[in-house]
Order: C-alpha cells, then structure tokens, then sequence
C-alpha cells in the first residue's frame, strides 16, 4: 500500500519505537482481530461483519499514515520497510482468503491476486541490490481499488439485498484484479529494464 520509503538513507538514524512503526505494528495485529470478526456466525451475522468492515477500514488508514508520518518526521527504519509491505500483505491477502472461504468471493481471484502479489515480492528481493522500484501511480491505484473493492465484500451484502452495492463491490473488484495483473507486468517489465 502506501508504505515506508525503501530509498530513504535516514534510516539509520530513527528509533524504532515512533509512530509510523507502531501504526505499521496495530495493522499487523487487527489481522487476527480482523478474522475473528469476519469469521462469527459463520460469516453471516451483520453485526460482526459491520464489525469486520470497520476493523478493516481502520487498518488501511494506518497504512495510509504510516508511510506518510515516517517521511515526513525522519521515522523511517529498517524494522518498517520490512514489516509494513509484510502488514500490507497480511491485511489483503487474509481479507480475500476470508472472503472466498465464506464464499463470498470466488477463488480465482484470490489466487490470480496473491500470485501477483507474491511473484512481485519476490521480485523485489531479487532486484533489490540494483536499487528499490518505487511504488508506479498505478500501484497505488491499485491498492486503492484492492481496498475499496475488499471493504464492499466484507459489507453483509448476501443480508442487505442492495443490488447497486453488490454490483459496485464486483466491478470494484473486477478493475482491481484487472489493475493487479497489469501492475505485476509493470513491475516486472521495471524490474527487467532497470541497470
């Protein structure tokens, strides 16, 4: 998502115990809180999917700021570029397996979703001695639309009946699994091109 700067040489110099880590830390630990409420009832009680559509839009605010706070108040870390991507991934990637598990989300979206995210992962790493690929406009679109497309599946549709809301939840996901498949591309063909 957003994320800590990987090319940001002050690293070294902030503490690891500042705001933007400790944001980066709360994502990582409403994952589980996240599930546990997604997951009541069999996923079906309103409540608890009210529930999980707030924890989860709570956990991509922090994503949004954590990032941000880190450049702008020199609280860049090591600890942060690291765990903030791992945050991002757990969020997303455990919210689609969710999903599919309920049923509400077909699972070849979650694996063509997941490939990409993992296979750019990995790239990453494999790249990382010629420099760090910064995050195109269209990732973060991307992620963006991952997010909005995520929160309106977590939303008890099935129990609502709000036709134009289920609608919008599928083309939302449809442009994300459109905007993930051309992103990784773009990543790659980055990955490939650059010295």
């Amino acid at each position: 998502m957003s994320g800590q700067s990987d090319t940001d040489p002050r690293a070294s110099r902030a503490g690891v115990a500042n705001i933007a880590n400790l944001l980066t830390v709360l994502r990582i630990v409403l994952v589980p809180v996240f599930l546990a409420a997604l997951f009541v009832g069999d996923g079906h009680e309103t409540r608890w999917r009210i529930a999980a559509f707030v924890i989860f839009v709570v956990a991509v605010i922090t994503d949004r700021f954590d990032g941000e706070i880190a450049r702008n108040f020199d609280m860049v870390t090591e600890f942060g570029k690291l765990a903030d991507p791992i945050a991002d991934k757990a969020l997303i990637g455990s919210a689609l397996i969710g999903l599919s598990m309920l049923g509400d989300l077909w699972w070849w979206i979650t694996i063509v979703i997941l490939i990409r995210e993992l296979a750019v992962t990995l790239l990453r790493f494999a790249v990382i001695r010629r420099g760090v690929i910064p995050a195109s406009r269209g990732g973060k679109l991307k992620t963006l639309v991952q997010a909005v497309a995520i929160g309106l599946f977590v939303l008890p549709l099935a129990e609502w009946k709000i036709h134009w809301l289920t609608t919008s939840a599928w083309v939302f996901m449809g442009s994300a699994v459109v905007l993930t498949v051309l992103t990784g591309i773009d990543y790659a063909v980055s990955a490939v091109r650059r010295p």
